[in-house]
């Protein structure tokens, strides 16, 4: 049995992260009954960002995965011996979400050799970032996943990536002070192109769940 691990870094359940993150898991099972696909919702868990404890540096028993004990420790440890790995949030302030900047500085930091600045994880894999956010594709300020990509990229490999732009922030713009918003405009962009963005994660659930497959 294969697994890939998806890290949901949205506040809201069942909103544009979650449906993206949902139809990318779908896609993935699709491919094979040896794809086991287990998504962590970030939110749901009472964790801590890196608490500088260097116990991950400890001269004979230094270690590539966090060992400070609290929710997130599990997650760390399915991560440590995954397949894939898929990492989504919304864009805040031009990044991700807290917990996710948290999430990852758990994860990368115990990764980091400070003997020679190398970046090793427990084992390489496909991964796939996504971002959901209000900004287009003209006028956005996103850094996405910043400087953590690069971490991302030397321990596990190249990310794939998928963004969906512009959006919905609420479901009834009415009831909210967003008068800087045109819904019209927001539903019309939405109408053109959020089935394409849900397709696109689909078919990179699969692309990855193959992927694993092939490289078996």
């Amino acid at each position: 049995m294969k697994t890939i691990i998806i890290i949901d870094g949205g506040p809201r359940k069942n909103f544009n992260t979650a449906a993206i993150l949902q139809q990318f898991a779908e896609g993935a099972a699709s491919v094979s009954s040896e794809i086991n696909v287990k998504t962590v919702r970030l939110y749901a868990l009472d964790y801590k960002g890196c608490m500088s404890c260097m116990a991950c540096k400890l001269k004979g028993r230094a270690s590539n995965v966090c060992k400070f004990k609290d929710a997130l420790t599990p997650v760390l440890d399915d991560i440590a011996c995954a397949d894939g790995l898929v990492l989504g949030s919304p864009i805040y302030f031009g990044d991700v979400t807290g917990q996710m900047r948290t999430f990852l500085e758990r994860l990368a930091f115990p990764w980091l050799s400070y003997n020679d600045y190398s970046l090793t994880a427990p084992k390489r894999m496909p991964v796939l970032l996504v971002e959901t956010m209000n900004g287009t594709p003209e006028r956005n300020n996103s850094q996405g996943y910043g400087s953590m990509e690069y971490c991302l990229s030397a321990a596990l490999g190249e990310p794939d990536r998928l963004i969906a732009y512009n959006t919905y922030q609420v479901k009834n713009y009415d009831r909210y002070e967003l008068a800087g918003f045109s819904e019209e405009a927001k539903r019309q962009w939405r109408d053109a192109h959020w089935q394409e963005d849900l397709q696109k994660a689909y078919d990179a659930g699969k692309l990855m769940a193959e992927r694993i497959l092939k490289e078996e």
